[in-house]
């Protein structure tokens, strides 16, 4: 007579084969949701179903997940922060359009010009999030850290890999052009970036700069005019004038608190500005 199984087997075994089927969501559930169906008077199909379902959810929230680390945002920001009101000149049916993606399915490319802190990387970074929530793997970088990449990989002979990651990336975005002047070798290099993306995939640029002001970053009318007619052919353009969003915010804040402690002042002009409790 063979010995009698444990009574956790089934259960044992039913971990160890949804962790090889990299099923976590169900090993993790599959009891509870089993009780639910149970009390609800659910068949066999609907708690599968619900299982599967639950799989699929958390499948996809830990893929959005991994683009945005892939991505490298420097802040995770989206659309529902950002205040459309403090900038009226940004077209914000336009960026809400944008934020749906079909202009990376289309492989066209977008650029966002305004003064600085207007808040132009919030869109581009708000852009890319969305592109990682639906699906898009995204790279997020500056001009300048981008020149010193694409440079630095061609002084190690691998250039040529970083020039197919970065063309195969459905999204781009590249923030702050014409913050730091360019050296002629890097703005050729960027400018092959660009070149070799043009109709392959998206790009997202923001400038501080309007477009006749490019050619003092990259150093050469016949590169910046080469360059602009790439990124402008299927080209969606955003324009955010006005005075530095960062700054009226500093300025609001800064505000609140002196009118904070005018009104701490005016409620007990006896007390000492140390804040300390005065002696009865």
């Amino acid at each position: 007579m063979s010995p009698a199984r444990d009574e956790t087997t089934p259960g044992v075994l039913l971990a160890h084969h949804l962790k090889q089927l990299k099923l976590p969501t169900v090993l993790r559930e599959y009891d509870k949701v089993a009780r639910e169906c149970a009390q609800g008077g659910l068949d066999h199909s609907r708690y599968l179903l619900r299982l599967v379902e639950l799989e699929l959810i958390d499948r996809e929230r830990r893929m959005v997940e991994r683009r945005i680390r892939a991505a490298r945002f420097p802040a995770v920001k989206s659309l529902d922060t950002f205040d459309f009101a403090a900038i009226p000149s940004l077209n914000k049916m336009l960026v809400l359009e944008l934020a749906r993606c079909g202009y990376i399915l289309g492989r066209e490319n977008v650029i966002a010009l305004g003064n600085s802190g207007t808040g132009k990387t919030h869109i581009a970074l708000a852009l890319g999030l969305a592109a990682c929530q639906k699906g898009f793997s995204v790279t997020f970088t500056t001009a300048a850290s981008l020149v010193n990449q694409l440079l630095e990989a061609r002084d190690e002979r691998r250039l040529l890999r970083l020039q197919r990651e970065l063309a195969a990336v459905k999204l781009l975005i590249v923030d702050e052009l014409g913050y730091v002047p360019l050296s002629s070798t890097g703005a050729e290099l960027l400018f092959e970036v660009f070149s070799q993306r043009y109709e392959r995939g998206s790009t997202v640029v923001t400038s501080n700069l309007p477009f006749e002001d490019w050619t003092s970053v990259l150093g050469s009318e016949r590169l910046t005019g080469a360059l602009l007619d790439r990124l402008t052919h299927h080209v969606s353009i955003l324009s955010l004038n006005g005075d530095s969003y960062r700054l009226k915010t500093s300025r609001s804040r800064r505000g609140r608190a002196e009118g904070a402690e005018q009104n701490q002042a005016t409620a007990d002009p006896h007390a000492p500005e140390t804040g300390e409790i005065p002696p009865a």
